[in-house]
């Protein structure tokens, strides 16, 4: 099985959790590398930091999961890191895509926006599906040659 590993700023430790729980019990390997007290104030953009370095140290063979208030937040600072293609994923359709379409490697989430149980719907099929080339392909690769041009 793949492993994983998730982050939360302050507003997303509860769903943290209840997704911990829940990929414990699906038997996947993961890291928490996010806060632990819903206390500490550390700004999400670390947070992000911490779990994209991870993600690219495996060769992104390790999936992110990022969780803040919104998701958007978390999403905009993942995208900043060379490799990482996060997507903000309240549905399954969408995190599906993610990963068929845009072989992203990173899902986020909002604690303010989706429901935990539908939070683990989501991330159990989001867990379960790999990329696969194909008319999709060209297109991911696309998105690694601006990416190559930006970041330099």
């Amino acid at each position: 099985m793949r492993e994983f590993v998730i982050g939360c700023d302050n507003a997303a430790v509860a769903l943290k959790n209840e997704i911990l729980t829940f990929l414990g019990q699906q038997g996947a390997v993961v890291e928490n590398l996010g806060i632990n007290d819903a206390g500490d104030e550390t700004f999400y953009p670390l947070i992000a930091r911490r779990v994209c370095e991870k993600v690219m140290a495996s060769g992104y063979q390790t999936r992110g999961i990022l969780l803040c208030g919104t998701g958007i937040g978390m999403c905009m600072a993942a995208n900043k890191f060379k490799g990482i293609r996060a997507a903000v994923c309240h549905d399954s359709y969408s995190a599906e895509r993610s990963i068929l379409s845009n072989n992203g490697n990173v899902i986020c989430m909002g604690a303010r926006v989706i429901g935990p149980e539908l939070a683990k719907k989501i991330i159990g099929e989001w867990m379960q599906l790999e990329f696969k080339d194909g008319s999709s392909t060209p297109k991911v690769r696309q998105i690694s040659q601006i990416e190559c041009i930006n970041m330099k």
